[in-house]
Order: structure tokens, then C-alpha cells, then sequence
């Protein structure tokens, strides 16, 4: 049994997804610029926004992940390594592009700085994860909560030290009642199913994926990514046992057997 194929089609491509999205009326003020990272693109970006995330186009877990600050004398680049957080300064953005254009080889882009909400001082996102067995339709079938390592880690996930909480956790601690986190909730399950409506009709077979959601500081939402391929859940084995079990049996039943 455990020899079935993985029967969930990905979408390849961060701003292939992106550009899907902001085609949607619903969905489009939700989603950050994004374009394509070149040298011209980037000296527009910087100069258009005082930060930008670089990430690859294919990627996860926040591997090869860049933030740029235009400061009073240059540009401070941000990476992290092994879990450890590096910053560079550069003076012109020709510099910057040159440095990031020789240790990766492909396709990345640039994409404006979300000012994301915080809770204890750190930075975090909800990962919604919606699946659909074989003939049925999108659910939202749960949520874990990715909070940065420290208050200026440029990355959330768990696999770069951040940490991980339950949805309920994260909204007790922002001060909202029963009524008030029930209705966040159901309001987020809406818009991590109408994204998930939107791309699958973009591309047949595709039976999961992780939308990772994002409150700025105004409180605006904003979709940061979509993960289509084997979207990662297993943290929650030990925080959230029900909802993890639910999204290991939806999985199971397209012949993903894994929560990694």
C-alpha cells in the first residue's frame, strides 16, 4: 500500500503563483510585488522600496533567502547559514546583484518586505494547510503558527530556529476571546480556500497545499507563499496531534505517506 504514487501536482515557481493570484480581484491586494530578479529590477525595487526579500523562484525551508535594506550609505544585506543570521554591506546596487548572481546559479525574485506582526517581540506567519482527497473538495484542515528565532531573524521557519505554536496559542496572546479567534479562523480558511480554488484552476491534480499567510503591522493581510510540493507539517505532531492526524489521513489518501 505504502508503494502508491504521490498523487498531488505542484505549481513550479514562486512568481508563477504570484502572478496567478494577482490576476484574481480577490485575492490581488493580498499579494506583495513581485517581479523577476534582474539588475534592472532590482535597482528599480530598491528604489521604489526601502526593503526587498531575494528568494529563489523553487525553494523551501528559507534556504537561499536574502533581505536588502537601503540604508544612508549603501545597501545591508541579510542571509542566513546554519541557522546563524550574516549581514553585508554593499555600496551600489550593481554590487549587490553581482554578489547574489554568483552563488546561485537559478532563477530567483524580488519581492517587497512585509512589516509582519509580531507577537513576544518576534516575527511570525500561519501556515494554512488545505487538502482535498481524490474527488472531494478544498478543506482547511489546519494551521501552524512559525515565529522568527529573534526579533530581526529575516526568516520564520522552523528548520532556521524559528519556532513553532498552534493558532489558538498565537491569537490568546494577541488578546482576542473565543468569538474573536473563531471568527479569524473561519476568515482565513475562506481566503486559504479561494487561493487554493484559484490555482487549482490553474492546474488539474493538485490536491494540497501550504499557504503561508502574514498580518503586517496595520493589521492587512498578505499571502507570502504557496508550497504545492510535500508541504511540511510534521512539527505539529507534537503541538496539535488532531490536526496533525487529519492532515496525515487527507494525505494518505493521495498516496502521500510522509508530513515532510
Amino acid at each position: 500500500m505504502k508503494s502508491r504514487r504521490y498523487n498531488s501536482r505542484p505549481i513550479r515557481g514562486k512568481l508563477r503563483v504570484c502572478n496567478y493570484l494577482t490576476a484574481s480581484n480577490g485575492l490581488k491586494r493580498h499579494v506583495p510585488h513581485t517581479v523577476l530578479f534582474t539588475e534592472n529590477n532590482l535597482k528599480s525595487m530598491s528604489l521604489s522600496y526601502k526593503s526587498v526579500y531575494i528568494k529563489p523562484d523553487i525553494g523551501s525551508m528559507g534556504i537561499g533567502v536574502y533581505k536588502l535594506n537601503h540604508v544612508s550609505d549603501g545597501f545591508e544585506l541579510y542571509s542566513t547559514f546554519k541557522r546563524r543570521q550574516h549581514r553585508q554591506h554593499f555600496g551600489t546596487v550593481s554590487a549587490v546583484y553581482n554578489h547574489i548572481k554568483a552563488r546561485h546559479g537559478n532563477r530567483m525574485i524580488i519581492q517587497t518586505t512585509v512589516a509582519l506582526d509580531r507577537v513576544n517581540n518576534r516575527p511570525y506567519d500561519i501556515r494554512a494547510m488545505v487538502q482535498r482527497r481524490p474527488g472531494g473538495a478544498w478543506t482547511c484542515t489546519g494551521y501552524l503558527v512559525k515565529i522568527g528565532a529573534t526579533p530581526n531573524h529575516i526568516v520564520t521557519n522552523y528548520s532556521q530556529g524559528g519556532a513553532i505554536e498552534t493558532i489558538q496559542k498565537l491569537l490568546k496572546r494577541k488578546g482576542l476571546s473565543a468569538g474573536e479567534r473563531a471568527s479569524r479562523i473561519r476568515w482565513l480558511s475562506n481566503k486559504a480556500i479561494a487561493v487554493c480554488r484559484t490555482l487549482s484552476s490553474k492546474r488539474s491534480g493538485m490536491r494540497e497545499m501550504g499557504i503561508d499567510f502574514a498580518y503586517d503591522k496595520n493589521g492587512r493581510l498578505w499571502i507570502l507563499e504557496v508550497n504545492s510540493n510535500h508541504p511540511q507539517f510534521h512539527p505539529l505532531k507534537n503541538i496539535d496531534r488532531t490536526a496533525y492526524s487529519r492532515m496525515l489521513s487527507f494525505a494518505k489518501s493521495y498516496g502521500r505517506y510522509s508530513s515532510k
